[in-house]
């Protein structure tokens, strides 16, 4: 294949950490010429997209970054949203990634041509580029769900979703509501509420909350942090254990650690039982799945809430919106003037992937996996289609820090691009054996999850696909996860 022809070595698309941790990485290897297509209008990915009130991490700061480019400044131990997309700027512009991005650019669909040995990719704009390598790094939770309720496009009032929130937005004087009780409204939820006239929560689900130990980071502890590295990677090995524990124990070894569960489930029951005063609003409150079935998140401000005579919470169905409210089961209607919607995203129907990938002998990615079974090797890798590294993909999610993931992803580019340079070759193809022998070995570590061994049938968890497969997590603890990226043998890729 004749280089010049190419328009660029690489192509990865998305600008948020996953896309940048892999441009970091292929630039260590000697990929200099890479372009980053990003669709929005600046880096940073979630945290540049969701900028409602409330939004901070869900894991302590200290874990929730890369390890080799600590950040000393996090003005709390769950640093707001503001700080992390600071972060992500920061990370850009040290590493000489930013220059590399091109942004308001959507990509549609890639082809392989095996003959030419290159990607194309079309974008929205009419283009195409021409790559040796490509990179998706589009995010789990970038394609957001609007629920298509009856009457919703006669809606009077405002309609915001989380996604695409308008700063500086009041609440005051007005009737809001607000549709799901997941990670991110239960950040927002206590926001509107100091303001709101009047606050209904239509809750379809409940969700696992467990106390937040946060505080701010005293300036002496951010000196020290940037004095003496040791010292906040230290704290950054207790964080990352104590969620280790809570990920394999309570949750990829369900079966053999089922106390270790229960007790996270208490834990949570304690902390709304101390913080919630109505019985039966604690019964609406308690999920009826296993801890660990769906995403648990952290808040002590989340519960009280539901304290407030200006709160309700709505656990009745909807049937239809009005022009001036929601109407529920029983044909009861509640008055809305605004209508906030924390309704997540649609992982498995648009965003595996986010756009048309096409491989060697026609394989449509998309259709492959919705026909079939989700997989990807080592969460990165798929069979028949070369060149290509999938950041976001089935089975590739490690721990509960996106960063263990993209850190993994890392060291799996590392050793595959080392190995590329001692062949001289500039392909790469994982084969149909290792994908296999990896989703067989995934499916049963998988067993013994609350997901399988554990009761998730009311948990509406975005966990579980279509099939009703829980492909999401890669189902080992973090260490074996990062010694495997690293130490993967060789001759589970064919060269060229």
């Amino acid at each position: 294949m004749n280089d010049a022809t190419l328009d660029h070595e690489a192509i990865i698309v998305g600008a948020g950490f996953g896309g940048m941790g892999a441009a970091i990485e292929l630039m260590r290897q000697g990929v200099a010429d890479i372009a980053i297509l990003e669709r929005e209008d600046d880096l940073g990915g979630t945290w540049h997209v969701n900028h409602y009130p409330g939004l901070a991490v869900d894991i302590a700061s200290v874990t929730y970054s890369y390890s080799f480019e600590p950040n000393p400044n996090w003005s709390r131990l769950f640093a707001p949203g503001a700080e992390l997309k600071g972060y992500a700027r920061h990370v850009a512009d040290k590493y000489g990634v930013g220059k590399h991005m091109e942004f308001g650019v959507v990509v549609e669909r890639a082809e392989w041509d095996d003959d030419a040995g290159r990607w194309t990719v079309h974008t929205a704009d009419g283009r195409t580029r021409t790559a040796k390598y490509l990179v998706t790094a589009t995010g789990f939770l970038s394609q957001p769900y609007t629920p298509d309720f009856p009457g919703i496009d006669a809606f009077a009032g405002d309609i915001i979703h989380t996604t695409a929130w308008q700063d500086g937005y009041d609440f005051a004087g007005k009737r809001a509501a607000v549709i799901g009780t997941g990670a991110t409204a239960v950040q927002l939820i206590p926001e509107i509420a100091k303001t709101a006239r009047r606050l209904t929560v239509f809750q379809r689900t409940p969700i696992w909350v467990v106390p937040k130990v946060d505080f701010p980071i005293p300036a002496v502890v951010r000196r020290l942090f940037g004095a003496v590295p040791a010292t906040q990677k230290a704290a950054r090995a207790v964080n990352t254990s104590l969620l280790e524990m809570l990920m394999v124990f309570g949750v990829l070894h369900y079966r053999q650690a089922k106390p270790g569960n229960r007790l996270a489930a208490l834990l949570a029951k304690t902390h709304m039982r101390v913080q919630v005063r109505d019985k039966r609003t604690r019964e609406q409150l308690t999920p009826s799945y296993d801890f660990g079935c769906k995403r648990p998140t952290f808040s002590n401000t989340y519960f009280p809430v539901f304290n407030r005579p200006d709160v309700d919470l709505e656990t009745s169905s909807i049937v239809r919106v009005e022009p001036d409210g929601i109407v529920v089961d029983g044909e009861k209607k509640i008055g809305v003037d605004t209508l906030v919607l924390a309704t997540g995203f649609n992982l498995w129907d648009v965003n595996f992937p986010a756009f048309q990938i096409v491989g060697r002998e026609g394989r449509d990615l998309g259709k492959w996996w919705r026909d079939g079974r989700f997989q990807a090797y080592e969460g990165v890798a798929v069979p028949h289609f070369p060149n290509f590294l999938t950041l976001n993909s089935p089975y590739s999610y490690s721990g509960l820090s996106y960063f263990t993931t993209i850190e993994g992803q890392m060291r799996h580019i590392a050793r595959l691009f080392s190995e590329l340079r001692r062949r001289d070759a500039d392909r790469f193809e994982v084969t149909e054996r290792a994908n296999t022998e990896y989703l067989d070995e995934s499916t049963r570590r998988l067993a013994d999850s609350v997901f399988y061994a554990g009761d998730c049938s009311t948990s509406r968890s975005y966990y579980f696909n279509q099939h009703g497969e829980a492909t999401l997590l890669r189902p080992q603890a973090t260490l074996s996860t990062l010694r495997e990226m690293e130490s993967f043998p060789l001759d589970d890729y064919v060269y060229g």
